[in-house]
């Protein structure tokens, strides 16, 4: 799809403080037709200062209206489906997707229903879909059972409007991470790093940079890199293998309930994003997603479990010599913290309990050293 006007959107690309519809040109909305908006797109590009180095960047979509980046997707499908005139959405999940379309079907006076696997999504999520009205229903299995009734339902009826990411608009909406990347940064980065669960993001991310191409408003594009946690990794192992067809993983586990999937039904798009960008696609266990969420929180950038995937990645790629220190890098944190509270709560901390504002004292200069008269 050419935009209506390439100058403009040349334009936005010079503009450091541009959000998600700034760019409706390039979007596939029929002219006249109101975006469903909560002011989605826009987030901000963070330099990792701890690395030790200045190259390194995070795209910290987790200040999106509802905690993630697939609000930048919604944003254009739910707007779809309203001017279609539909009366409600369907989506499975594994938790951002379901508070992300339950809150835009509210805004744009949508049912919604979201189909969960029983007691896989974290609090954070499930309370977004509960707090916005979204009729719930809880199936056994995994994500992917979940997505398959979905698509079921949606290939046998016309009840509701299907809203998971192989609707083609959730891509089109979020693809415009590239354009903001590019605006912030001023140039194209070498390495784009996405935390990799049902394959979406990291296919719309190099679509956009391909526009940008294909339209003459840059001259290069990133290398794609994809990152999986090992117990939920069929993208990686159909990489290793070089297999043209999934290796399935029947019953993903890890701490990133976000990309807990072993089928990933955008794996073909996002294997052609990785070749066609000569990237790869690596691997992560849960000790190393921690360690890049506590990094991470040490820079003040509270993300899920998902989310430091990427950044482990980016680690586990650097100590590998797969990316170099000179070159930019820019790491896609997916989702706030407040996603899943547990796993936060999983790291180690100091606490105190004091009886009195006394003991409080005592227990602070125990802390910080020193004296205090009135101890």
């Amino acid at each position: 799809m050419r935009p209506r006007d390439v100058s403009r959107l040349a334009k936005l690309l010079a503009c450091r403080n541009t959000k998600l519809w700034d760019y409706l040109d390039a979007l596939p909305i029929p002219i006249g037709v109101e975006p469903v908006s909560l002011g989605e797109g826009g987030t901000p590009l963070i330099r990792i200062e701890r690395i030790g180095y200045g190259r390194v960047y995070a795209k910290f979509e987790g200040t999106n209206p509802t905690g993630s980046f697939k609000d930048r997707g919604m944003t254009v499908a739910v707007t779809i489906a309203r001017s279609l005139r539909v009366h409600g959405v369907i989506v499975a999940s594994t938790g951002n997707t379901a508070a992300s379309a339950s809150a835009y079907a509210s805004r744009a006076c949508m049912s919604c229903v979201v189909v969960l696997p029983r007691g896989k999504v974290a609090r954070g999520k499930l309370s977004q879909a509960i707090l916005h009205g979204a009729k719930i229903i809880e199936i056994e299995g995994v994500f992917d059972d979940a997505l398959k009734a979905v698509m079921e339902f949606a290939m046998k009826t016309r009840m509701l409007y299907p809203l998971n990411s192989f609707n083609p608009w959730r891509l089109e909406g979020q693809k415009t991470i590239a354009y903001e990347i590019v605006s912030q940064l001023g140039r194209v980065p070498d390495n784009i790093i996405v935390p990799v669960g049902n394959a979406g993001n990291i296919s719309a991310i190099w679509k956009g940079f391909k526009e940008l191409i294909e339209w003459g408003l840059i001259n290069e594009t990133p290398r794609m890199i994809g990152v999986q946690a090992s117990g939920a990794d069929p993208l990686v192992r159909t990489w290793e293998s070089g297999c043209d067809s999934l290796i399935e993983v029947s019953n993903p586990k890890t701490i990133a309930t976000a990309i807990r999937i072993g089928r990933p039904v955008n794996w073909l798009k996002a294997l052609k994003a990785v070749r066609e960008s000569n990237g790869l696609f690596i691997r992560v266990n849960d000790d190393e997603i921690l360690r890049a969420q506590a990094m991470l929180a040490r820079e003040g950038l509270g993300v899920e479990p998902a989310s430091a995937a990427a950044m482990a990645g980016f680690l586990k790629a650097l100590d590998q010599g797969i990316v170099g220190r000179d070159e930019a890098s820019v790491i896609i944190l997916t989702g706030h913290c407040l996603k899943d509270p547990d796993a936060a709560m999983a790291h180690r901390f100091e606490r105190y309990i004091a009886s009195s504002k006394d003991e409080a004292i005592r227990m602070i200069l125990r802390i910080v050293g020193g004296g205090y008269e009135g101890a």
